[in-house]
């Protein structure tokens, strides 16, 4: 996976599970409204409503965003380490029984793994990434889909930096050709979008849709956080349940390379249809 490039502080806290010294961080005398984000992959973490002042030293959070901190127990059992569940960077310690809070929980974290977006700059916009067959056919459906904003096609999920068209035929640079979609969250959810993912393309053919054959066309998710994983994982349970024999793949989104202008919005610009995708209720 592709992260933000790290100075020689910030590594030895966040992938070396240091600890900055207490009372020197950022965020610990910090009261503006807003989210915390991991400063390794950019996952938000932390709402400001959540943040409170214990004296520790360091930042305290009495609540994370749902699937967005995971805890791990230390290698002597002493202390409950919690890690961003995206990227596992190092962010601290969890400790219960202090009675500070209602919620009885304080997340002990360094200053120095979270990067701080203020409430005005939060997006009210989120993104998905799907592959599924030649991008051209998938972006077709999702740009007719309400809450989408805006769509384009590219590749996800190879070795090759910035690759072309023809580099990912040649089948040597590992990635898939994908959509990637700023949607809406108030018109539309991410699990809304999955399902018509699942219905616009066969998830069960391996590296291959309809005539179109080879590893760019696999069928495969590439997620930003546990709440989208988790959707997909049920979906994929769901689909399973009725029978079907889903090869879909499921891994974290990595760096997105947008391919060339005149693959995007094909279909609408040449005034056709697909010739490898179509609607099936799966659902």
């Amino acid at each position: 996976m592709n992260y933000n490039k790290l100075t020689p502080e910030e590594e030895n806290v966040i992938i070396n599970k240091g600890t900055e010294r207490p009372f020197t961080g950022k965020y610990y005398k910090f009261n503006e409204k807003g989210t915390y984000n991991c400063k390794r992959c950019n996952a938000a973490l932390y709402n400001s409503s959540d943040k409170f002042e214990s004296n520790c030293g360091w930042p305290s959070f009495d609540d994370e965003i749902k699937g967005a901190v995971k805890r791990v127990l230390d290698a002597d059992g002493s202390r409950t380490e919690i890690i961003c569940a995206n990227c596992g960077a190092h962010l601290g310690h969890v400790f219960e029984g202090e009675n500070l809070t209602k919620k009885d929980t304080r997340h002990c974290v360094n200053s120095i793994s979270l990067n701080f977006v203020p409430a005005a700059e939060i997006q009210t916009t989120d993104t998905a990434i799907f592959a599924g067959g030649c991008f051209w056919g998938v972006e077709y459906f999702f740009q007719k889909e309400t809450g989408v904003l805006s769509t384009e096609v590219g590749y996800i999920g190879g070795k090759t930096i910035n690759p072309t068209y023809k580099d990912v035929c040649n089948h040597n640079t590992g990635h898939a050709e994908a959509v990637r979609i700023i949607f809406d969250p108030t018109k539309t959810t991410y699990e809304k979008l999955a399902r018509l993912f699942f219905e616009i393309h066969d998830p069960t053919q391996t590296d291959r849709q309809g005539p179109d054959v080879g590893d760019q066309y696999r069928s495969e998710i590439f997620y930003f956080n546990q709440h989208q994983k988790e959707v997909i994982e049920n979906l994929i349970h769901l689909l399973k349940a009725k029978g079907l024999n889903v090869v879909t793949k499921l891994s974290p989104a990595t760096t997105f390379w947008k391919a060339e202008d005149y693959h995007q919005q094909y279909y609408e610009h040449k005034g056709s249809r697909p010739y490898c995708h179509g609607y099936v209720k799966r659902f």
